[in-house]
């Protein structure tokens, strides 16, 4: 039954793709291989995963549980620092914001005293600069006593740190210093009003507030909106006591969504040194680039951490070897098709063998569908019995 469901995948694919019986093994020595003629469409419709024979790590691996969640350094909430009702709300939930960008707009009696304060603190100070400019001046032609200069040196200083108390003030409600210069020229009647911007780029994940609200107020809602940026995600998992002298950080594994899912790269850059007292296992946490928006925060994976690794020149997925006549091959992409060469496998784990003999890096494999090849291989070796 199984001969016959393979053969049926191969038919699918295109009708029995003829048979070679030669070829050459690296370094130029003459063989007799089989060929399975494929063209490149029918390449494209077996899925086959055509892949660079390369070098890699082989070792224990062991599998353990965790969860996606969002960067803690990509994630950002904008609040209110004042008392005031909410004026302007100029995004909705899911929208994109740049950073820097007015996401809302505040209306507060508060930020009004505190922009009146520094523009009064200010007319203050350029008057006392001018006077003390001019006392100088006065006294420097002996034309100024001395008590007259230091009355007046005195009272510039007075202004000028109460026009500094003012501008802090005015920092604490979050504006910034090219919002504060511009104060001079902004309209009175836009002194009561504050505009709130994105700390970091990213989408708005939480809109907690509506137009009207009252907010900053004790019992009332302080933040506006949440804003989180996926472009990197962590990945935190539960890690055996047992196993955590080979886990590090800046190690490289692998996540997946559960076991046998499309594994990603994800570096370490946390350990815990606590251990849960009901697990006892540690929490450790991973960087994973996520710019492609694969990971969503919430999701259940699976990560695989490499332990006692070594290297090999050779290495293959599991995925593509297969049994033909009693010996182990892979199926090498030709210009007709791909050729079963017949292959020497030395060490193992649960995702790479090693290529010890009949591979050379650099050659490319298929390493996804190979029991397609696999069957044809054999319905073919039939006929040409026949």
């Amino acid at each position: 039954m199984v001969r016959i469901w393979l053969l049926a995948a191969v038919l699918v694919l295109g009708a029995a793709f003829p048979l070679a019986a030669h070829g050459e093994k690296p370094g130029g020595e003459k063989h007799d291989e089989l060929v399975v003629t494929v063209s490149e469409k029918q390449v494209d419709a077996g899925k086959f995963a055509v892949s660079e024979v390369q070098g890699g790590m082989l070792g224990k691996r062991i599998a353990v549980p965790g969860s996606i969640v969002p960067s803690g350094d990509h994630i950002a909430r904008v609040a209110v620092r004042l008392l005031g009702t909410v004026a302007e709300l100029r995004k909705r939930l899911g929208d994109t914001v740049r950073a820097g960008e007015v996401v809302a707009v505040i209306e507060s009696r508060e930020v009004a005293d505190a922009k009146s304060e520094y523009l009064a603190a200010r007319l203050v100070f350029d008057l006392q600069q001018t006077l003390f400019n001019r006392s100088t001046r006065l006294f420097e032609g002996k034309i100024l006593s001395e008590n007259d200069f230091l009355r007046a040196r005195t009272t510039f200083e007075d202004a000028r740190v109460k026009i500094e108390i003012a501008r802090q003030k005015l920092f604490a409600l979050s504006l910034t210093a090219e919002q504060i210069e511009a104060l001079p020229q902004q309209p009175v009647e836009t002194l009561r009003l504050q505009e709130l911007r994105a700390p970091i780029a990213g989408r708005i994940a939480e809109r907690r507030v509506e137009l009207g609200s009252l907010v900053g107020r004790e019992g009332q809602e302080s933040e506006l909106y949440v804003i989180v940026n996926l472009d990197v995600v962590w990945a935190e998992l539960a890690v055996p006591s047992s196993d955590l002298a080979s886990v590090h950080e800046g190690q490289k594994i692998n996540i997946a969504a559960g076991i046998g899912g499309e594994p990603s790269p994800a570096t370490i850059m946390f350990v815990s040194p606590l251990l849960d007292k009901d697990t006892r296992a540690a929490r450790v946490v991973a960087s994973v680039d996520n710019t492609a928006l694969k990971w969503r925060p919430g999701s259940f994976i699976t990560a695989e951490i490499p332990m006692d690794v070594t290297s090999a020149a050779v290495t293959v997925p599991k995925t593509a070897l297969q049994s033909f006549k009693g010996d182990t091959v892979v199926f090498v992409r030709t210009a007709k098709g791909f050729e079963a060469r017949k292959v020497s496998i030395g060490r193992q784990d649960g995702r790479l063998a090693e290529v010890t003999a009949g591979l050379s890096a650099g050659e490319c494999i298929a390493v996804a569908n190979t029991f397609t090849l696999r069957a044809d291989l054999g319905k073919a070796e039939a006929e040409h019995e026949d």
